[in-house]
């Protein structure tokens, strides 16, 4: 089939539901939540390196056939879309592999002030209280302190996905990424769209950003997560004090460095 594969990744809380909702009204186009192609192709990678016995009868040419045959196998005739865009936090620490892949595919990576990443997590922790959550493993023990550690660690919720997000930012790939931040998405939408649409060289469409819908119910009950990936209808701006001690607040202050000019020396686009 002739589509143009695109991909949705960056940090977690920080808009990648919202923005494939929106990016849904557009009947030429695919988005969604997290799916499980980012861990098919990291096991698939895994699989036909040397460590299998087999791997002298694999060539290159062949290893790049099977890894992009994922995404045509995946997203097959049921989908009817023109441009597929394919989410998952760990497509920043792939870079090379998708600009071999797919030259013409872009990364749209999205960020959020790390603090109220925490912040987000910690709250949807508290509203869930009887539910233990499987971001920690379904325990329900410990302190804010310590899911906050837990979170931020490499290989972390949060801590994971900025590692890679970093390396695609300096590394040397960058033509096709660019940073989407919450907080534009949701204090100007139709700016922050046209920025995405001018981004990927697409002809505008009118988004309806009072009415979006997306519904993952029954995946965020299953991880028992309520709300995971809860999408408001009317996008805007909810302004609310933090759930976190002062002091996890301000342990992320300054971990925004997208938000400094000196920061990006390839001149990655934020928007």
């Amino acid at each position: 089939m002739n589509r143009q594969f695109h991909f949705i990744s960056g940090l977690p809380r920080s808009g990648s539901t919202l923005l494939s909702a929106i990016l849904s009204q557009n009947p030429r186009f695919h988005a969604g939540m997290s799916g499980p192609l980012g861990g098919a192709f990291t096991t698939l990678l895994g699989e036909l390196s040397g460590r299998n016995e087999y791997s002298v009868f694999i060539s290159d040419a062949q290893r790049q056939r099977m890894l992009s045959g994922l995404f045509d196998s995946y997203y097959g005739p049921e989908y009817a879309a023109g441009v597929i865009f394919d989410t998952n936090r760990s497509w920043c620490g792939k870079m090379r592999h998708l600009r071999l892949l797919f030259p013409q595919g872009k990364v749209i990576a999205c960020v959020r002030h790390v603090s109220w990443i925490i912040d987000s997590i910690e709250q949807l922790i508290r509203r869930n209280a009887l539910q233990p959550s499987a971001i920690f493993n379904y325990e329900p023990g410990g302190s804010v302190y310590a899911r906050a550690d837990g979170l931020a660690n490499g290989d972390g919720m949060v801590g994971g996905p900025y590692n890679a997000l970093k390396e695609a930012f300096y590394g040397d790939e960058t033509s096709n990424l660019m940073l989407l931040q919450y907080e534009s998405l949701v204090s100007d939408p139709a700016r922050a769209i046209a920025a995405v649409y001018e981004f990927l060289g697409e002809a505008p469409y009118a988004h309806d950003f009072d009415n979006v819908s997306y519904q993952a119910d029954e995946f965020d009950q299953r991880v028992g997560t309520p709300g995971l990936h809860e999408v408001r209808a009317k996008i805007a701006v909810r302004e609310r004090m933090s759930v976190l001690p002062p002091d996890v607040f301000h342990r992320f202050a300054n971990d925004s460095f997208w938000l400094d000019p000196a920061m990006n020396p390839r001149g990655v686009r934020v928007v």
